[in-house]
C-alpha cells in the first residue's frame, strides 16, 4: 500500500514487460500495465461487492488474500463501500511488503435510508472530508491516487441542487490536497468528454467510466486518453443490472467466442478490453473466491484476429443510457 504518483502512459514503458511478477513473485493477471507511475496488474479488483461479505469479516480477509495470491495489485476501492467496510478489511488484509496499490474515490457518501445505498457528496468541503476519511480507515498517509466521482455521464445518480458543482471548484479542493501530499494523484469517473477536457491541464491520471465490449459510446474518450497517457478504467466491464445497459455475457458474438475458447463470456468481455487498447486496466469485483480466480484468468485468454474482428463488429448499445 505504498503511495506513488505520476500519470500512467498510454502504451507499456519499456520496463513494464520485465515487471511480469508481483512483489510475491505471483505473475500479474493480464500482464503489466502502467497506474500513476508504477507497473500494475491490467486486471485488479474492484472492492465494492466486499460489502456483500460484511457478515463474515475473516472472509473478507480471506478473499484479499488470495486477490495477492492470484497477482493482482491494484485493488480500486471507497469510504463510501459498505460505509466503510471495504476500506477496513483492506488495511486489515493487504500487508506493506504486498505492494498493492490501493486506489479510492470520492464525490458520494453512504445514504442507507434513500432510494440508492449512496447520495451525491459534490461540494468541495464534502470532497476534503471523504479523502480524510478514506486515509482514516486505510491506515495511510497518503492515497496513491483519488478519482473524483461526478455525475456528467450515466448510468447512476443525478447531481440536483447543491449537488450541482462546477468542475474548476472540486478540482481546486483536489490539487491543493494533491499539493498537501493527502493524494499522490488526480482521476475522474462519470464524467463527459467536455469535462475531461477541461480537467487534463490539472493533471489527470485516470478515468473510470462505464464501458464494456457492447456499451461504446466513450470511444472518442479512450482515445484522448490514449494521447494524454492517460489510464482508462471501466467500470461495469461486463455491463450492468442498470435499466436499458446491456451485459456482455448476452451477445450471440461473445457466447459463440466462449464456446471456441473453452472460456466463459465473461472471461471474453474481459479479455476484449485488454486487447482492445493498451492503457486499458481492469478492477472487475466480487466477493467469491472462484469468480475472482475466473476473473484472474481472463488475462490469459487469447483472442486471434478472426475472434477480435467478430466481437469488434458487435454494436454498442450504450446511447440510451447515457445523458
Amino acid at each position: 500500500m505504498t503511495p506513488t504518483g505520476s500519470p500512467s502512459p498510454r502504451t507499456p514503458a519499456s520496463g513494464a514487460s520485465s515487471s511480469a511478477t508481483t512483489a510475491t513473485g505471483a505473475p500479474r493477471p493480464g500482464g503489466p500495465g502502467r497506474l500513476v507511475g508504477r507497473t500494475v496488474s491490467r486486471i485488479g479488483y474492484g472492492a465494492m461487492q466486499l460489502e456483500r461479505l460484511q457478515g463474515d469479516r475473516a472472509a473478507a480477509v480471506a478473499l484479499l488474500r488470495r486477490v495477492v495470491e492470484l497477482g493482482i495489485d491494484h485493488i480500486d476501492t471507497a469510504q463510501f463501500y459498505g460505509h466503510g467496510f471495504a476500506n477496513e478489511v483492506i488495511r486489515e488484509a493487504i500487508r506493506d511488503e504486498d505492494d498493492v496499490l490501493v486506489v479510492s474515490k470520492v464525490g458520494a457518501t453512504p445514504d442507507s435510508g434513500g432510494p440508492l445505498p449512496l447520495r451525491l457528496a459534490q461540494r468541495p468541503e464534502e470532497l476534503r472530508a471523504s479523502v480524510d476519511d478514506n486515509l482514516a480507515s486505510l491506515g495511510l498517509d497518503q492515497i496513491p491516487l483519488v478519482n473524483l466521482r461526478r455525475a456528467d455521464s450515466g448510468p447512476g445518480l443525478k447531481a440536483e441542487g447543491d449537488q450541482v458543482v462546477g468542475l474548476d471548484d472540486q478540482l481546486a479542493v483536489m490539487v491543493a490536497m494533491r499539493d498537501e501530499g493527502k493524494i499522490g494523484a488526480i482521476g475522474l469517473s462519470s464524467v463527459s468528454l467536455d469535462v475531461l477536457r477541461r480537467g487534463i491541464p490539472a493533471g489527470i491520471a485516470c478515468v473510470q467510466n462505464a464501458y464494456s465490449l457492447v456499451a461504446r459510446d466513450n470511444e472518442d474518450m479512450l482515445d484522448l486518453c490514449a494521447a494524454e497517457n492517460i489510464a482508462w478504467v471501466p467500470y461495469f466491464p461486463l455491463g450492468s443490472a442498470f435499466p436499458g445497459m446491456p451485459k456482455v455475457a448476452d451477445e450471440p458474438a461473445v457466447v459463440a467466442a466462449a464456446q471456441a475458447l473453452g472460456s466463459t463470456p465473461a472471461q471474453v468481455g474481459l479479455a476484449w478490453l485488454l486487447h482492445h487498447a493498451p492503457n486499458v486496466l481492469l478492477i472487475p469485483g466480487t466477493a467469491d473466491a472462484g469468480h475472482l480466480e475466473a476473473n484472474a484468468a481472463a488475462g490469459s485468454v487469447v483472442l486471434d484476429a478472426a475472434t477480435l474482428a467478430a466481437l469488434d463488429a458487435v454494436p454498442t448499445r450504450q446511447g440510451d443510457i447515457v445523458r
